[in-house]
């Protein structure tokens, strides 16, 4: 790769981290750097969680983004997207602090647990299931360090696909035992029901979605490993969250799963 190249995705790569540890958002890289393309946000987004990787922090999962029709309307994109998970992004005491985000919001997923690592080419939704050790309700706050959220692929992929943190529930539930494309969601904000949705919003159904990212990974030589969560997507539109907001998420199926930002 040719050097000024590399050095141009360092100087993203530390203009995002900055972003990030200032609560101070960038410019849209898509109108700064018109010429990359979504080979060149993956490079990017790699420079920062190799860095995280080094100072000892730990990759938990993988998140799916840009899976449903609402949210590739919103960002004006046909294709899906993908970021890692950090140790530090799981949010265990149901809390989040405002004043640590940008402009977050809210979106309710259905978590896939991996029995097995599995990688592509050529993997099926069928395959996920039979590898499937269990699926649960979870939280993913999105924000992104673009100001305004004008962004497009290249911005949320380079972004780590624009994911901060994540909850996820305590019931295990085996896929087999239920049709994830019919599994049903209601997300209560502040009391107030707000939104719903269906597994088939993700792609069709959740399982296409993990697949679709097993497959992804593997263009780059990652496999999906063991144990990893996996947000397969979100199955509506995502809810900005200001101090003081409170989201409930509950699925028919997987129970439910609830955040309070303070």
């Amino acid at each position: 790769m040719e050097t000024n190249k590399m050095d141009l995705y360092r100087k993203v790569a530390s203009a995002l981290k900055e972003a990030q540890e200032t609560c101070t958002p960038i410019n849209p890289i898509s109108g700064t750097y018109p010429e990359f393309g979504i080979k060149d946000a993956y490079e990017i987004q790699l420079i920062n969680n190799n860095e995280l990787l080094t100072s000892g922090y730990k990759i938990t999962g993988k998140k799916i983004g840009l899976t449903s029709i609402a949210m590739q309307q919103f960002v004006g994109v046909d294709q899906p997207d993908y970021g890692e998970l950090f140790d530090f992004m799981e949010v265990k005491e149901g809390t989040l602090e405002r004043s640590k985000c940008i402009s977050p919001k809210v979106e309710g997923e259905i978590a896939f647990v991996l029995k097995k690592d599995m990688q592509g080419p050529n993997v099926t939704a069928k395959d996920v299931m039979e590898a499937t050790d269990y699926v649960l309700a979870s939280i993913e706050v999105v924000d992104s360090r673009i100001k305004d959220w004008k962004i497009n692929i290249v911005d949320t992929i380079a972004d780590n696909a624009s994911s901060i943190m994540y909850v996820i529930g305590d019931k295990k539930v085996d896929p087999n035992n239920i049709d994830l494309k019919t599994v049903s969601m209601v997300i209560y904000k502040n009391g107030e029901k707000v939104l719903t949705g269906v597994g088939a919003d993700v792609l069709g159904d959740p399982a296409i979605s993990v697949a679709w990212l097993i497959n992804k990974l593997w263009e780059y030589g990652v496999a999906l490993k063991k144990g990893e969560v996996v947000l397969s997507g979100s199955l509506a539109a995502a809810l900005a969250g200001e101090a003081g907001d409170d989201f409930r998420v509950v699925f028919s199926e997987l129970g439910e799963v609830s955040l309070k930002f303070v």
